[in-house]
């Protein structure tokens, strides 16, 4: 399994920055107050799809504490939605299912009642349906059936209708800083029981300009080419056919002496 499915972050302590956005939703799913329709836009690998799965987790786990937001990850509803086999959430991808007969569809399972508390809809890329199908989906996000929330996820969020767009609750995701980027991969390479050179780790974070899952991605055609067993050290020769070697000390460095004109 890839790195980034198999770190995907299972609880909200978990997750990697967006902090605003995990705090208000946090509060709603402990106040009971979670709209019935979400918009998350901003840059790929950022958490989008995660955060959506963390809500319907959250929402729908049998032992959570109703004061705390955080789901038990035991019981049936966490451990189905973890493997991906929940009756409660419908995951769709606009890019492959944009046309107006897929919106039915979904609409004729949006009249189902959940299994348990909340039956969640994520679509993915959602920029990417038609405007027949737009328009088709309009009326059942403005009134979906009791206990149902949408959540559409995009990186294109200006090709969205306004009138999809002011239905929901928008929050923009943002890209991920280095720093965060490089602590998340340490945390993974000690579970993984490796060694990465430091700035093996910098490169892939600076590469993966601000997404956690193209770093992991990186990471992991890192380890897969160069690590057998435990215990071992990934050397640059191994890591540069994924990631060039990029002194960026070194350019630092001369463009400092460039500044201050020290030509020896």
């Amino acid at each position: 399994m890839t790195l980034y499915r198999t770190y995907r972050p299972q609880l909200f302590a978990d997750f990697v920055n967006q902090n605003p956005i995990k705090q208000i939703i946090q509060n709603q799913i402990t106040t009971q107050t979670v709209p019935h329709a979400y918009l998350f836009a901003g840059p790929r690998g950022v958490g989008k799809t995660t955060m959506a799965r963390l809500i319907a987790k959250a929402l729908n786990c049998e032992k959570r504490d109703e004061n705390d937001c955080e789901p038990c990850n035991a019981c049936t509803s966490c451990t189905e939605i973890t493997k991906g086999i929940s009756l409660d959430i419908v995951e769709q991808d606009a890019a492959s299912n944009r046309g107006i007969d897929e919106i039915r569809s979904l609409k004729d399972t949006v009249r189902f009642a959940s299994a348990r508390r909340y039956k969640i809809f994520i679509i993915d890329e959602v920029h990417m349906l038609t405007l027949p199908a737009f328009n088709a989906l309009l009326k059942t996000l403005e009134e979906p059936p009791e206990r149902t929330i949408f959540i559409l996820a995009t990186t294109e969020v200006y090709k969205l209708p306004e009138t999809i767009i002011s239905r929901c609750q928008r929050f923009d995701f943002k890209k991920i800083h280095c720093d965060e980027i490089c602590a998340y991969l340490r945390r993974v390479v000690a579970k993984e029981g490796i060694r990465v050179a430091e700035d093996i780790v910098k490169t892939i974070a600076l590469r993966s300009d601000g997404g956690l899952r193209d770093a992991l991605s990186m990471l992991g055609t890192i380890v897969a080419i160069g690590v057998h067993g435990k215990d071992r050290e990934i050397t640059w020769e191994e890591a540069q056919s994924v990631v060039p070697r990029s002194d960026l000390e070194r350019v630092k460095q001369l463009i400092s002496y460039l500044e201050d004109r020290n030509a020896k």
